[in-house]
Protein backbone atom coordinates (compact mmCIF):
# COMPACT_ATOMS: atom_id res chain seq x y z
CA UNK A 1 0.00 0.00 0.00
CA UNK A 2 1.15 3.55 -0.61
CA UNK A 3 0.53 6.37 1.93
CA UNK A 4 -2.79 7.26 0.32
CA UNK A 5 -4.16 3.74 0.71
CA UNK A 6 -4.01 2.72 -2.94
CA UNK A 7 -2.99 -0.73 -4.03
CA UNK A 8 0.47 -0.92 -5.48
CA UNK A 9 0.99 -1.89 -9.09
CA UNK A 10 3.40 -4.56 -10.30
CA UNK A 11 7.05 -3.43 -10.49
CA UNK A 12 8.01 -1.57 -13.64
CA UNK A 13 11.70 -2.49 -13.45
CA UNK A 14 13.39 -4.88 -15.86
CA UNK A 15 12.27 -8.50 -15.88
CA UNK A 16 14.46 -11.38 -14.71
CA UNK A 17 17.13 -11.92 -17.35
CA UNK A 18 16.31 -15.60 -18.15
CA UNK A 19 12.86 -14.52 -19.35
CA UNK A 20 13.90 -11.59 -21.54
CA UNK A 21 14.44 -13.62 -24.77
CA UNK A 22 10.97 -15.12 -24.30
CA UNK A 23 9.37 -11.69 -23.98
CA UNK A 24 11.33 -10.40 -26.97
CA UNK A 25 9.98 -13.32 -28.99
CA UNK A 26 6.43 -12.55 -27.80
CA UNK A 27 6.62 -8.93 -28.91
CA UNK A 28 8.13 -9.84 -32.29
CA UNK A 29 5.63 -12.65 -32.94
CA UNK A 30 2.47 -10.82 -31.87
CA UNK A 31 3.10 -7.30 -33.12
CA UNK A 32 2.39 -8.20 -36.75
CA UNK A 33 -0.01 -5.71 -38.29
CA UNK A 34 -2.49 -8.31 -39.53
CA UNK A 35 -3.22 -9.42 -35.94
CA UNK A 36 -4.45 -5.95 -35.01
CA UNK A 37 -3.01 -5.79 -31.50
CA UNK A 38 -3.26 -2.51 -29.61
CA UNK A 39 -1.15 -3.64 -26.65
CA UNK A 40 0.59 -6.63 -25.08
CA UNK A 41 0.59 -6.83 -21.27
CA UNK A 42 2.45 -9.10 -18.89
CA UNK A 43 1.02 -10.23 -15.56
CA UNK A 44 1.68 -12.94 -12.97
CA UNK A 45 5.00 -14.08 -11.53
CA UNK A 46 7.16 -12.93 -14.47
CA UNK A 47 5.65 -9.45 -14.23
CA UNK A 48 6.28 -9.37 -10.47
CA UNK A 49 9.86 -10.60 -10.84
CA UNK A 50 9.44 -13.75 -8.73
CA UNK A 51 9.13 -16.35 -11.51
CA UNK A 52 10.99 -19.65 -11.37
CA UNK A 53 12.45 -21.02 -14.65
CA UNK A 54 10.90 -24.35 -15.55
CA UNK A 55 8.08 -23.86 -13.03
CA UNK A 56 6.27 -20.60 -13.82
CA UNK A 57 3.76 -19.82 -16.56
CA UNK A 58 3.86 -16.92 -19.00
CA UNK A 59 0.65 -14.92 -18.48
CA UNK A 60 -0.26 -12.33 -21.11
CA UNK A 61 -3.20 -10.02 -21.68
CA UNK A 62 -3.69 -9.08 -25.33
CA UNK A 63 -5.79 -6.04 -26.22
CA UNK A 64 -6.83 -5.79 -29.87
CA UNK A 65 -7.84 -2.63 -31.69
CA UNK A 66 -11.13 -4.28 -32.72
CA UNK A 67 -13.11 -7.31 -31.56
CA UNK A 68 -11.19 -10.36 -32.78
CA UNK A 69 -12.54 -12.39 -35.68
CA UNK A 70 -12.49 -16.21 -35.54
CA UNK A 71 -9.58 -16.12 -37.99
CA UNK A 72 -7.52 -13.84 -35.74
CA UNK A 73 -8.30 -15.98 -32.69
CA UNK A 74 -7.12 -19.04 -34.61
CA UNK A 75 -3.89 -17.28 -35.59
CA UNK A 76 -3.28 -16.22 -32.00
CA UNK A 77 -3.80 -19.77 -30.74
CA UNK A 78 -1.30 -21.07 -33.28
CA UNK A 79 1.22 -18.43 -32.20
CA UNK A 80 0.58 -19.23 -28.53
CA UNK A 81 1.38 -22.89 -29.13
CA UNK A 82 4.46 -22.00 -31.16
CA UNK A 83 5.81 -19.71 -28.41
CA UNK A 84 5.11 -22.35 -25.77
CA UNK A 85 6.96 -24.95 -27.82
CA UNK A 86 9.98 -22.71 -28.42
CA UNK A 87 10.38 -21.79 -24.76
CA UNK A 88 10.37 -24.73 -22.31
CA UNK A 89 11.57 -22.20 -19.75
CA UNK A 90 7.86 -21.77 -18.91
CA UNK A 91 5.41 -24.57 -18.30
CA UNK A 92 2.56 -22.88 -20.15
CA UNK A 93 1.68 -19.76 -22.14
CA UNK A 94 -1.72 -18.18 -21.43
CA UNK A 95 -3.45 -15.44 -23.45
CA UNK A 96 -6.32 -13.37 -22.02
CA UNK A 97 -7.81 -11.56 -25.02
CA UNK A 98 -10.00 -8.47 -25.19
CA UNK A 99 -10.60 -5.41 -27.32
CA UNK A 100 -9.83 -1.74 -26.81
CA UNK A 101 -13.56 -0.96 -26.66
CA UNK A 102 -14.04 -3.51 -23.87
CA UNK A 103 -11.17 -2.09 -21.84
CA UNK A 104 -12.39 1.50 -22.12
CA UNK A 105 -16.13 0.82 -21.63
CA UNK A 106 -17.39 2.52 -18.47
CA UNK A 107 -19.08 -0.65 -17.22
CA UNK A 108 -15.73 -2.48 -17.29
CA UNK A 109 -13.75 0.04 -15.27
CA UNK A 110 -13.61 -2.18 -12.18
CA UNK A 111 -12.68 -5.26 -14.20
CA UNK A 112 -10.51 -4.34 -17.20
CA UNK A 113 -9.40 -0.98 -15.80
CA UNK A 114 -8.37 -2.41 -12.46
CA UNK A 115 -6.72 -5.42 -14.09
CA UNK A 116 -4.46 -3.39 -16.38
CA UNK A 117 -3.71 -0.76 -13.74
CA UNK A 118 -2.78 -3.01 -10.86
CA UNK A 119 -1.83 -6.42 -12.22
CA UNK A 120 -0.24 -5.80 -15.63
CA UNK A 121 2.78 -4.14 -17.16
CA UNK A 122 2.71 -3.09 -20.81
CA UNK A 123 5.31 -4.85 -22.95
CA UNK A 124 4.39 -3.38 -26.31
CA UNK A 125 1.91 -0.95 -27.85
CA UNK A 126 -0.50 1.50 -26.22
CA UNK A 127 -0.53 1.33 -22.43
CA UNK A 128 -4.22 1.74 -21.65
CA UNK A 129 -3.48 1.47 -17.92
CA UNK A 130 -2.49 5.15 -18.14
CA UNK A 131 -6.16 5.97 -18.78
CA UNK A 132 -7.10 4.93 -15.22
CA UNK A 133 -6.43 6.40 -11.81
CA UNK A 134 -5.27 3.98 -9.06
CA UNK A 135 -8.10 1.97 -7.53
CA UNK A 136 -8.68 1.62 -3.81
CA UNK A 137 -9.28 -1.96 -2.63
CA UNK A 138 -13.01 -2.71 -2.62
CA UNK A 139 -15.59 -5.44 -2.83
CA UNK A 140 -16.82 -3.89 -6.09
CA UNK A 141 -13.46 -4.62 -7.70
CA UNK A 142 -13.38 -8.15 -6.28
CA UNK A 143 -16.81 -8.91 -7.74
CA UNK A 144 -15.95 -7.37 -11.09
CA UNK A 145 -12.82 -9.50 -11.41
CA UNK A 146 -13.99 -12.78 -9.85
CA UNK A 147 -17.76 -12.59 -9.60
CA UNK A 148 -17.94 -15.35 -12.22
CA UNK A 149 -16.33 -17.89 -9.87
CA UNK A 150 -19.36 -20.20 -9.66
CA UNK A 151 -19.66 -20.79 -13.41
CA UNK A 152 -15.90 -20.92 -13.98
CA UNK A 153 -15.28 -23.47 -11.22
CA UNK A 154 -18.26 -25.58 -12.30
CA UNK A 155 -16.80 -25.66 -15.81
CA UNK A 156 -13.44 -26.78 -14.41
CA UNK A 157 -15.14 -29.61 -12.51
CA UNK A 158 -16.76 -30.82 -15.73
CA UNK A 159 -13.49 -30.61 -17.66
CA UNK A 160 -11.59 -32.45 -14.92
CA UNK A 161 -14.15 -35.27 -15.04
CA UNK A 162 -13.67 -35.56 -18.82
CA UNK A 163 -9.86 -35.24 -18.88
CA UNK A 164 -8.26 -37.81 -21.20
CA UNK A 165 -4.97 -38.09 -19.32
CA UNK A 166 -3.68 -37.62 -15.79
CA UNK A 167 -1.39 -34.84 -17.01
CA UNK A 168 -4.30 -32.95 -18.54
CA UNK A 169 -6.34 -33.41 -15.36
CA UNK A 170 -3.57 -32.11 -13.12
CA UNK A 171 -3.17 -29.00 -15.27
CA UNK A 172 -6.89 -28.34 -14.87
CA UNK A 173 -6.71 -28.91 -11.12
CA UNK A 174 -3.90 -26.37 -10.93
CA UNK A 175 -5.89 -23.78 -12.89
CA UNK A 176 -9.07 -24.39 -10.89
CA UNK A 177 -7.19 -24.02 -7.60
CA UNK A 178 -5.68 -20.73 -8.72
CA UNK A 179 -9.12 -19.42 -9.70
CA UNK A 180 -10.62 -20.48 -6.38
CA UNK A 181 -7.87 -18.82 -4.34
CA UNK A 182 -8.25 -15.55 -6.22
CA UNK A 183 -12.04 -15.77 -5.98
CA UNK A 184 -11.89 -15.76 -2.17
CA UNK A 185 -11.68 -11.98 -2.57
CA UNK A 186 -15.46 -11.89 -3.14
CA UNK A 187 -15.73 -12.56 0.62
CA UNK A 188 -13.27 -9.85 1.61
CA UNK A 189 -14.29 -7.49 4.43
CA UNK A 190 -15.63 -4.18 3.19
CA UNK A 191 -12.98 -2.32 5.18
CA UNK A 192 -9.96 -4.38 4.07
CA UNK A 193 -7.16 -2.02 3.05
CA UNK A 194 -4.92 -4.38 1.10
CA UNK A 195 -5.14 -6.22 -2.17
CA UNK A 196 -3.16 -9.47 -2.60
CA UNK A 197 -0.94 -10.11 -5.61
CA UNK A 198 0.38 -13.63 -5.02
CA UNK A 199 -1.65 -16.76 -4.23
CA UNK A 200 0.02 -16.89 -0.81
CA UNK A 201 -1.14 -13.34 -0.12
CA UNK A 202 -4.70 -14.29 -1.10
CA UNK A 203 -4.62 -17.14 1.41
CA UNK A 204 -3.12 -15.00 4.18
CA UNK A 205 -5.75 -12.28 3.78
CA UNK A 206 -8.63 -14.76 3.59
CA UNK A 207 -7.73 -16.72 6.71
CA UNK A 208 -7.65 -13.50 8.73
CA UNK A 209 -11.45 -13.50 8.38
CA UNK A 210 -11.98 -17.27 8.09
CA UNK A 211 -9.30 -18.98 10.21
CA UNK A 212 -11.32 -22.23 10.32
CA UNK A 213 -10.77 -22.59 6.56
CA UNK A 214 -6.99 -22.65 6.72
CA UNK A 215 -6.77 -26.41 6.05
CA UNK A 216 -8.94 -26.19 2.93
CA UNK A 217 -6.99 -23.20 1.64
CA UNK A 218 -3.70 -25.00 2.25
CA UNK A 219 -4.95 -27.92 0.14
CA UNK A 220 -5.84 -25.68 -2.79
CA UNK A 221 -2.62 -23.68 -2.48
CA UNK A 222 -0.66 -26.93 -2.74
CA UNK A 223 -2.71 -27.98 -5.78
CA UNK A 224 -2.12 -24.56 -7.35
CA UNK A 225 1.63 -25.14 -7.08
CA UNK A 226 2.07 -28.93 -7.24
CA UNK A 227 -1.18 -30.62 -8.32
CA UNK A 228 -1.26 -34.25 -7.25
CA UNK A 229 -4.64 -35.12 -5.68
CA UNK A 230 -6.68 -37.84 -7.33
CA UNK A 231 -9.67 -36.68 -9.35
CA UNK A 232 -12.38 -37.76 -6.91
CA UNK A 233 -10.71 -36.22 -3.88
CA UNK A 234 -10.11 -32.95 -5.70
CA UNK A 235 -13.67 -32.76 -7.04
CA UNK A 236 -15.23 -33.46 -3.64
CA UNK A 237 -13.17 -30.79 -1.93
CA UNK A 238 -13.73 -28.21 -4.68
CA UNK A 239 -17.49 -28.84 -4.75
CA UNK A 240 -17.70 -28.51 -0.97
CA UNK A 241 -15.70 -25.30 -0.85
CA UNK A 242 -17.63 -23.80 -3.74
CA UNK A 243 -20.95 -24.61 -2.04
CA UNK A 244 -19.71 -23.01 1.18
CA UNK A 245 -18.57 -19.87 -0.64
CA UNK A 246 -21.95 -19.46 -2.30
CA UNK A 247 -23.77 -19.82 1.01
CA UNK A 248 -21.39 -17.41 2.72
CA UNK A 249 -21.76 -14.87 -0.09
CA UNK A 250 -25.55 -14.94 0.20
Amino acid sequence: MDPEGFILTVPQTGVQSPFQPLLDDVCTSLSREELGLDGIYLYGSIARGDAVPGVSDLDLTLVLRESPTPQVLEQLETLRCDIERRHPLVTKVDFDIGSRAQVLAAQNTYSWGFWLKHHCRCLWGNDLALRFEPFRPSLDVALAVNGDFESVLAAYLARIARADTAQQRLVLQREASRKLLRATQVLRPQDALTWPQTLEEHVALFVQSYPAKVTELAFFLFEARNPSADAEKFAVRLEAFLAWMLLEQR
